[in-house]
């Protein structure tokens, strides 16, 4: 049963992939960056008056390489 918090903890999200343009659920892989569990492409939010997901940049790339 432990397992089942775990994985209670991971933060998702429900939006469209700017890679495959589907709607698709989004897993955090670190805060703010996100892989796509359609295509497996990973994004970044951007929180502008409406919430998206972005390709990432190569500079995101390094964030997520230091964080992760």
């Amino acid at each position: 049963m432990q397992s089942f918090k775990t994985f209670s903890n991971i933060d998702t999200v429900h939006g469209i992939c700017e890679e495959c343009n589907e709607d698709t659920i989004l897993v955090a892989i670190v805060s703010e960056y996100y892989r796509c569990t359609n295509c497996g492409s990973d994004t970044r939010q951007h929180i502008n008056g409406c919430i998206r997901y972005l390709k990432l940049s190569e500079k995101d790339k390094e964030i997520i390489k230091e964080n992760g």
